[in-house]
């Protein structure tokens, strides 16, 4: 439990967090956060994570631009005693021509707290590679994925092209889509639908880091 409070402040700023979160994919910059709340410069942003960072609620990654992690601790108000633990279906390596949720495609299965989604997740997506390394999403990371067929620009899909399944930023114009990358060294995928199918699997509404034992 925390050893101190919110500030009516620090809990408009973790709400901001996790409804970013929940409608792109991803939290976050120090420099949007400092936009949305007027702050003078990105500094008061950072001083106001780290104090969160403190209090237990988020976990900061020293050197990501979008390095901020929601812990279980984000959703005080529900009691955890009565917070029900909904089982998910991990998924790794997708087989080609195969449903995402096929047999032969899930790994494990984890109970999560659904509280800490703002969109209840139909199942965890194991992430391969660094090409959203920038949103927060790294290798090895666990993608809790809100099943939908349709996405709006700026989100994080879960997206089939030519039976290969992919983590990208959506963004359309008229009939031609492109998947984004979070780091530089990736090349956005063009996509002409008029040519070329593309599929949504869902949205990226989550992160759940596993935790290696020691």
């Amino acid at each position: 439990m925390r050893e101190k409070p919110l500030t009516k402040r620090q809990e408009e700023i973790l709400i901001f967090i996790s409804d970013h979160i929940a409608s792109v994919g991803f939290p976050p910059t120090r420099s949007e956060l400092s936009k949305h709340f007027g702050f003078r410069s990105p500094n008061a942003a950072e001083s106001h994570l780290r104090a969160l960072q403190q209090k237990g609620v988020i976990r900061i990654e020293a050197g990501r631009s979008r390095g901020l992690t929601l812990t279980a601790l984000s959703r005080p108000s529900l009691p955890p005693s009565n917070t029900a633990r909904t089982p998910l279906p991990l998924v790794g390596r997708v087989a080609a021509g195969s449903p995402i949720l096929a047999q032969e495609n899930i790994e494990h299965e984890y109970r999560v707290d659904p509280s800490l989604f703002s969109f209840r997740p139909h199942y965890l997506l194991r992430v391969e590679g660094n090409s959203m390394r920038d949103a927060g999403i790294l290798d090895g990371d666990l993608l809790a994925v809100h099943r939908t067929p349709e996405a709006q620009n700026g989100q994080v899909v879960v997206a089939r092209l030519d039976d290969e399944v992919t983590v990208k930023r959506f963004k359309r114009k008229g009939h031609l889509v492109s998947l984004l990358p979070e780091n530089p060294d990736f090349q956005p995928i063009k996509v002409d639908l008029r040519h070329q199918e593309l599929v949504i699997e869902g949205l990226g509404v989550g992160i759940v880091r596993p935790q290696l034992d020691n």
